[in-house]
């Protein structure tokens, strides 16, 4: 059914969000009287050099009245805010309680709820959001002949087959939903997101209900002014998710998993749990014999399937396992094409290694303490006996994530021989005054220091020299941007050529070929 003025305002006051509709001097509760605001909507937007005739305006986030004089003199048909922007339109105002609860409500009945039409599979958790949303996609599209959606941090698959590269780890409410009908008009049965605590923080996903959830792990993270004050507030806002899913599936040893329990007991739903080792779970990943990225993974009463990973790390395992519990409570079971499916899947710039001479280079995403004490755990588990020189090149975002800065300090001093502090995403924080307050963090006085502002030859700083037979291995650990192709900085994003590209460069060599697996466009 098409979305208009009286269809959108029967749903917002259904779910208490219509204030009143303001068009010059008449406030009331219903339409207006004119004829062609009864028309259906033709599209919605946030954006006001889109609203033409016809559209459906939202004016979200730090909304300026005047930004309304960019429209076009014939449009928005209405627009949706919580103030009166009359003076500076005649359209008509619907005003609301919150404007990103209600962009989700229209967004979901203007694009004819998709979300009905897919089986959704939603994914939140500090780390290995992206790995396991990975994982179960290859899955589920080898299961399903290719009718499986992704939407994640690095990559959206609307059609099963092509991937655009992604803007936001959860999108927004409208585009969403847009994403969906695409999805649906596409074919697709399934759909595996990210779900970020942004996305519950700011209502992207509201009004949505996963068919299953997943609950990975938690720890503290994306704690500042700009996102969550407190570790409290960032972990309600993942908490949401089992109030939001029919089914929720989490890891065995979570932080706080006793009131991540209490809360899905609330919601009425049940739980499926994952771990590692010998860990008591009702799934669960175990190191093979010998070295390596082979596990054995499966429910912990029933019989094992061997698994030989793309992606090295134990945490890496523990995301498959995740993924197969996932795909286990959706009533799916993995054939021999489906788990070759996972194994294969790579990412680049997640766990990607280049070798050269005596240097071992890994590039990852690693950006808080929980994930840099996963890479640096796996680098002694995997080379410790060979007592290796180790360096590290990072930075940390500026404005977000404060608390990640000295968690990656504290996490790498006592692991690592070299220090070498870089530029990351700035936003509206300089590289130079956040890599200055890592260095204030450091209290290790042996570790070896320095600050290269320049990313590039940052990395280059840390590759040193080709070594010769014979000596000492060298770790290089290259951490924070990946694959990324810019940086953030006041409101823009400048050109980067990528931390795996620029390693590949200086070394002359290649990690995987990651176009050749078509276990994912990564």
């Amino acid at each position: 059914m098409a979305l208009t003025m009286a269809s959108a305002l029967e749903l917002l006051r259904k779910r208490d969000q219509l204030r009143e509709v303001i068009q010059g001097d008449r406030w009331a509760l219903d339409q207006p009287a004119d004829h062609h605001l009864l028309k259906p909507f033709t599209d919605v937007t946030y954006d006001t050099r889109q609203a033409g005739p016809g559209s459906l305006l939202f004016c979200k986030g730090h909304f300026l009245p005047e930004y309304m004089d960019s429209c076009g003199p014939e449009g928005p048909a209405a627009y949706v805010a919580q103030q009166d922007l009359s003076a500076h339109t005649n359209a008509p105002g619907i005003i609301v309680n919150d404007v990103r609860k209600s962009m989700s409500l229209l967004s979901a009945a203007f694009y004819g709820y998709p979300q009905n039409q897919l089986t959704l599979v939603g994914i939140t958790g500090t780390k290995g959001k992206t790995t396991t949303a990975y994982y179960l996609h290859a899955m589920l599209s080898e299961l399903s002949g290719g009718r499986a959606a992704l939407f994640s941090s690095v990559d959206n698959c609307l059609d099963g087959r092509h991937y655009a590269e992604s803007q936001l780890t959860t999108p927004e409410s409208l585009d969403l939903f847009r994403m969906m009908r695409q999805a649906v008009d596409d074919g697709m049965r399934y759909l595996v997101m990210e779900v970020s605590s942004q996305a519950y923080k700011v209502h992207r996903v509201y009004g949505l209900t996963f068919d299953l959830g997943a609950f990975l792990n938690i720890s503290p993270d994306h704690i500042s002014p700009m996102e969550h004050p407190t570790f409290e507030d960032y972990l309600y806002c993942k908490r949401r998710i089992a109030y939001n899913s029919r089914q929720l599936v989490m890891g065995a040893d979570i932080q706080r998993a006793d009131l991540i329990r209490q809360d899905a007991n609330t919601a009425g739903i049940p739980v499926t749990t994952f771990g590692f080792g010998r860990q008591e779970a009702d799934f669960v990943a175990r190191k093979a014999p010998g070295k390596g990225n082979d596990y054995l993974i499966g429910p912990s009463s029933g019989s094992m399937i061997p698994i030989s990973l793309s992606i090295a790390g134990d945490f890496n395992a523990l995301n498959a396992i995740a993924a197969f519990a996932m795909l286990n409570r959706l009533g799916l079971e993995p054939d021999a094409d489906a788990v070759q499916a996972m194994e294969k899947v790579r990412i680049a710039g997640r766990m990607e290694c280049f070798q050269a001479d005596n240097r071992i280079v890994y590039v990852d995403y690693a950006h808080n303490y929980a994930s840099m004490k996963a890479l640096l755990d796996f680098v002694d588990e995997r080379y410790g006996e060979r007592d290796p020189q180790i360096t590290l090149v990072c930075g940390a975002t500026g404005g977000r994530g404060i608390d990640r800065r000295k968690g990656i300090v504290q996490a790498a001093q006592d692991r690592v021989d070299r220090l070498i502090l870089t530029s990351d995403d700035e936003n509206e924080e300089s590289s130079e005054h956040v890599a200055q307050e890592m260095l204030s963090f450091v209290t290790n006085a042996n570790l070896e220091t320095s600050m290269v502002l320049d990313r590039t030859q940052a990395i280059e700083q840390g590759l040193g020299q080709p070594g010769l037979p014979g000596d000492r291995l060298r770790i290089i650990l290259v951490t924070g941007k990946g694959e990324e192709r810019w940086f953030k900085s006041k409101g823009r994003h400048v050109p980067y050529e990528g931390d795996d590209h620029v390693v590949a460069r200086l070394l002359g060599t290649k990690s995987y070929d990651l176009g050749a697996t078509g276990a994912a466009k990564v």
